[in-house]
């Protein structure tokens, strides 16, 4: 068996990224009940939407695309009429992250997904998805797809699977570190050295 090391330089983070997809929606999941609401929001505030991405994944994990993006381009994204994005809110307060991507015509990209620490093991990350599944396949798409990276929770791919995507291609993504670069805090991810 042979395997490899790659350097990555000095300032920069390395992620396997696993991609994965379905053709169909799967048969619907029993959800326990969850004291939530799933908020749709057309053209969100882009102060908003920074806020809930870095509570769901930029402090614990290394969720920092969006985090440094130019408001035009990201504006150009969350209010264009083909990308729906959702918030979970429970007691006033947006808990969690979903956004649908239609701009491929037939396909819809699960763009991000996630909740806060406090509501993961409530089961309120089965809730969203069976949400996200129903809304994707009510358009008239033919694929959802998805992706997650080494840099997530470690509990994201296998949810992704246990939902009813299949992992069909694999990568290795280097980028600057965005704690070194001033997009997430130094004390982001600390599970991930900054070098």
């Amino acid at each position: 068996m042979k395997s490899e090391f790659w350097d990555v330089p000095q300032g920069q983070i390395a992620a396997i990224v696993t991609h994965l997809q379905m053709f169909e929606r799967p048969a619907p999941r029993e959800i326990p009940e969850v004291d939530a609401e799933l908020m749709a929001h057309r053209k969100p505030d882009l102060e908003w939407y920074r806020d809930l991405f870095m509570r769901v994944g930029g402090q614990d994990w290394m969720w920092f695309s969006r985090l440094g993006m130019a408001d035009d381009e990201l504006r150009a994204i969350l209010h264009d009429a083909a990308v729906q994005i959702f918030s979970v809110r429970v007691n006033g307060r947006d808990v969690g992250v979903l956004e649908l991507d239609f701009r491929t015509a037939g396909e819809c990209e699960l763009g991000y997904f996630g909740l806060t620490p406090a509501m993961v093991g409530t089961g309120a990350g089965r809730w969203l998805m069976e949400h996200a599944l129903d809304r994707a396949w009510a358009e008239p798409i033919t694929r959802f797809h998805v992706h997650t990276c080494t840099l997530d929770s470690p509990q994201a791919l296998p949810f992704y699977v246990r939902s009813g995507f299949t992992a069909y291609a694999r990568q290795v993504e280097i980028a600057d570190d965005p704690r070194k670069i001033g997009v997430l805090p130094a004390d982001s991810a600390p599970q991930l050295p900054i070098l």
